[in-house]
């Protein structure tokens, strides 16, 4: 269940498209859920489509691996692709994200933090977002808050 490892095998660096999922997860106050990345970053819990994943399945996997809650009902907020979201990461690969975003309120369990995916998970209220939230993840979450949330 590696996609991602075993095509880069073939390819190497090269440029891919790489699909993937990421939900803004939102507790009973209305507060967003980010995790806290081993690169320093906080973002959306999230990551990419294995074969054979709808993007749903890709978006409860990855919230479950990374924050251990489960999430069950989950509403499209947007895709965002085109050349803004390229990205070079440290080892030299290339690639062009194509992300659905998604939102739920619909979740359960009790957060657990993947020590292998980052270093801490806490929910934030939509004014006092970290500073270090990557500049993609504001993107992914602009819809969802023009529409959803009161900032004044």
């Amino acid at each position: 269940m590696d996609y991602v490892k075993d095509l880069r095998k073939l390819v190497g660096h090269r440029p891919l498209i790489l699909t993937g999922s990421v939900v803004i997860v939102l507790n009973r106050d209305g507060e967003v859920l980010l995790q806290h990345r081993r690169d320093g970053t906080w973002g959306l819990p999230g990551g990419l489509m294995e074969l054979g994943e709808s993007l749903e399945e890709t978006a409860r996997r990855e919230v479950k691996e990374e924050t251990g809650l489960e999430v069950g009902h989950l509403h499209l907020v947007d895709i965002f692709s085109g050349e803004k979201y390229y990205m070079k990461v440290p080892n030299g690969d290339e690639l062009y994200s194509v992300t659905a975003v998604y939102y739920t309120r619909d979740i359960k369990g009790t957060i657990t933090v993947n020590r292998t995916e980052g270093t801490d998970v806490r929910f934030f209220p939509f004014h006092t977002l970290p500073e270090e939230l990557g500049e993609s993840y504001r993107d992914f979450m602009a819809p969802y808050i023009e529409k959803h949330v009161n900032l004044r």
